[in-house]
Formats: structure tokens, C-alpha cells, sequence
């Protein structure tokens, strides 16, 4: 089981950082990659790139060092909230395509958080 969490969250982090790189780094290529990002102020876009660069980093590091181990659960729940709080906002925008992608990583971000806890 230990394995499979491992594997989960190396797959749920890499997704979490490309994801928040292009939102706090790379603003034009998410503009391009992503309709909705030409509507929501660039700092919230920016928020949200910073929250899942820190719940990525929040995935892996305290589970690998053994160091405060209790947020790795806590940061994949966190991250699962803002991905939930996502596929709420497209279901707003009637963006249906863009919620499988948000079932996908909130089920990863689940997984971790029940299997770390």
C-alpha cells in the first residue's frame, strides 16, 4: 500500500506543479492553454498557482523526510478543497470538459489524504 501512495502522490504532485508553474510562472501559456484564465484577475490566477506549487511540495516532502509526516494528508486534503472548489467553478461556466481532469486529481488528492491519515 505504501508503494501505491508513493506512486499516487509522485502522479498528483507532478500534475499539481505543472498546473500551478503555468498559473504563478508561465500567465500567457495558461491564457493560451486555458479559456477561463482571460477571466478571473490575473493575482487570483497567481494565488492559485502558489497554493498548488506549496500542496505539491506539501505532498511529497514531509511524508520523504519524516519530518512533521501529518502534512502530507493535510496538504493533499487542502489541495482536493481547491481542485473541488475548480470543478464547481467550470460546472458555473459550463466548461464539462474541464471536469474530468478536476474528478481525476481530487480522487488523487483523496486518495493520499485517506491513505496518509
Amino acid at each position: 500500500m505504501n508503494i501505491a501512495l508513493w506512486i499516487i502522490q509522485g502522479v498528483a504532485a507532478l500534475g499539481f506543479v505543472y498546473s500551478g508553474w503555468l498559473k504563478a510562472v508561465q500567465y500567457e501559456q495558461a491564457k493560451a492553454a486555458w479559456g477561463w484564465v482571460k477571466d478571473v484577475p490575473r493575482s487570483f490566477v497567481f494565488l492559485i498557482g502558489i497554493a498548488e506549487l506549496i500542496g505539491a511540495v506539501g505532498l511529497i516532502l514531509p511524508q520523504a523526510t519524516d519530518i512533521a509526516p501529518v502534512l502530507t494528508p493535510i496538504a493533499a486534503a487542502a489541495l482536493a478543497v481547491i481542485v473541488l472548489c475548480g470543478a464547481l467553478f467550470h460546472i458555473g461556466r459550463k466548461e464539462y470538459r474541464e471536469i474530468g481532469v478536476n474528478a481525476v486529481f481530487i480522487a488523487l488528492a483523496l486518495l493520499v489524504a485517506f491513505g496518509r491519515f
